[in-house]
This record gives C-alpha cells, structure tokens and sequence, in this order.
C-alpha cells in the first residue's frame, strides 16, 4: 500500500476507504507515486454536459452504507453495492430504498481480505430475468466470489468460488458469451465465468492492469466488440477487443491522466466516457480521443465518487461518502449537449 507514518495523503481507493470506515479514520488522497505527472491537455469539445444535478437516495454512513457500484433496474431503479455494510441494497426510482441481502462477516472477521482487510460487497449486476449478482471479497473462508440472489429471494447463493488473494471489484454480463467477466484489482487481471456458476479463469492479465503500488485494474464495461477497463493506479481506460472465440486480443490504451480512476459508463453517444475519479471527488467527461475534462466535481456535491452508470439521458452517480464530513448518496443528472 506504501503509506508511511509522516505522509501527508494517502492514496484513495473506494475499498481501502472502507478500512477508513471501520477505524473512524479519515484519508486524504494523491496520486499514484509512480505515475508520471500528466502533460497538459486541450479541453476537448463537443463533450456532454451534465444539469440538473440532485440527490436520489441518502444512505447510512454510520452503518457503512458507502455506495461503490451500481446496477440499472427497470422501472428507474438500480442496485448498489454496499462496500462497509457488506450490503446489496435497492434505489427505487422515487428514492425508496430496500436491502436485498446482506454478507455474513467470515470466520476471523475478514482480516484476510487482500489490502483493505476487512469484507465488502463490490461489484454488482442484473439479468432480464431480475436476478441480481454481486462480488463479496472476504478473503480467507471460502465467501470470496460472484453471489446470485434470486428474484425476491434474500439469501444469497455462492455461485462462483474465487481465490482468497483475489479483490474481485467490477462485475458484467457478457451475455453472447455466457460468462461472467471480473476485475481483480489486486492481481491486475480480468477473471471469466460461467453464468451457471462453476470455476473462473484468468480471461486477461496484461500488464495495463495490473497495480502499482495498490489497486490495478477496476471498472470495466463491454462496448463495440471489446472489454474496457479502468486501472486505479495509473489512471488510465485501456480497451481489449473480444475476439470471436470469446478471447482477449491486443491491449490498447485509450485515455490517461485519470489519477484513481473508479467504475466509468459510456454515454451512448459514440465512444464518449463518463469516469468517476474517487481520489479527487470528480467526474469526468472522456472523449473519443481520450481527452478529458471535469464536469462536476466538490462543488456539485460529488464527493470519494466511485460510479457512474448512464440511462438514455439519465446519469447515476454514487459517492463513496468515506471522507470525514461526506454524507454517503446516490445523484443523479440529465445529460445534454455533446
């Protein structure tokens, strides 16, 4: 984790914060140490817009409700990820909320968890069917993995095992493929699976993923014949074409300079990102080309930001809220312009 006694900042991370919560610490943040600083860069144009910003649903800080991931439901709900409170709870669209399911602590109380050393529901995802699947990273104990929860169901079923020294973070749906696809921010690789359950492989693990220092690959999406994936550490988007057979081909790096970069969505709007930057409490607009600039950040109420998900022309983003002050939410906003 390289943080030392005298520093002023540490490195954020939407996981490492949860050790924030649990120890009633709160953390600053920096940029990688090894990344190099990023050259200026034209503001590009012709980036969407984000308006009407408002708050959907406010959640329990002090319950650890730090909202890390989110899932669209129909109707104008979705599902997130509760990282502290090891929790999958539902937003409804008039900002209702509901816990679908909540983790059991694993034998020794999760202290084997790879870096952050206490357990937490990261990603999150949703069938047609309306199953919803979510990754619970426990360490040791046999509860780290992809978990289904069943359709008005709330016991949850161990589906797919993965190793203990993994951090499973970003979870998707590769439909055509029938499989799973599975950030592992500690290991630096993407993990597939079968969506019956059954045992994961290593789909990915080039060094664009993997960490420096801390978390590597994080977000991640599937668009246009190819995987994207967020890499905390050294800020960048890297796109992996899919390849026929369902295999990974070349790596290429798409943008840079998104120091802690978090989940990211596409906006439907050809290539164009929306990044959630959690060290800075930013989100981003990435162009086609990989420029990018700033389109809400402090000022808007968008604090320890760790995802973004886009809806036609409606933007969910959901804090951390793992700073001291912050006050754990999911916004939302329209689209417009671009």
């Amino acid at each position: 984790m390289r943080m030392s006694p005298s520093a002023t900042h540490v490195r954020l991370s939407s996981a490492v914060l949860g050790i924030a919560v649990a120890a009633g610490t709160a953390f600053g943040a920096a940029a990688c140490a090894s990344a190099e600083p990023a050259a200026p860069m034209e503001a590009p144009a012709g980036l969407s817009e984000l308006a009407d910003v408002r708050v959907l649903a406010e959640f329990d800080k002090s319950a650890g409700q730090n909202a890390e991931s989110i899932a669209l439901e129909p109707g104008g709900g979705v599902v997130i990820g509760m990282i502290g409170a090891r929790q999958v709870v539902r937003v409804r669209g008039d900002g209702g909320t509901e816990v679908l399911a909540t983790m059991p602590v694993p034998a020794g109380g999760g202290g084997t968890t790879p870096l952050v050393g206490i357990p937490q529901v990261t990603g999150v995802a949703r069938d047609q069917g309306g199953a919803v699947f979510f990754l619970y990273s426990a360490g040791l104990g046999g509860l780290t993995g992809i978990w289904r929860l069943a359709p008005g169901s709330s016991e949850p079923e161990l589906i797919v095992s993965m190793p203990a020294d993994t951090m499973p973070n970003a979870l998707i749906i590769d439909q055509p493929r029938n499989r799973f696809l599975v950030t592992d921010s500690t290991g630096g690789r993407v993990w597939e699976a079968p969506l019956s359950g059954g045992e994961p492989s290593v789909w990915n693990a080039d060094p664009t993923l993997a960490p420096s220092g801390f978390f590597g690959a994080n977000g991640l999406k599937l668009r246009a014949g190819a995987a994207w994936v967020s890499n905390y550490d050294l800020g960048t988007i890297v796109r992996i074409p899919v390849e026929q057979s369902g295999a990974a081909g070349p790596v290429a790096v798409h943008a840079t300079g998104l120091a802690g970069i978090d989940d990211f969505d596409f906006t439907g709007r050809g290539d164009e990102i929306l990044a959630a930057l959690n060290d800075t409490s930013e989100l981003v607009g990435v162009a086609a080309d990989g420029t990018h600039r700033v389109l809400l950040d402090g000022d808007d109420g968008v604090e320890g930001t760790t995802a973004v998900v886009v809806r036609d022309e409606t933007v969910f983003i959901s804090n951390g809220a793992l700073r001291e002050g912050d006050r754990p939410a999911l916004r939302v906003a329209r689209l417009v312009g671009g």
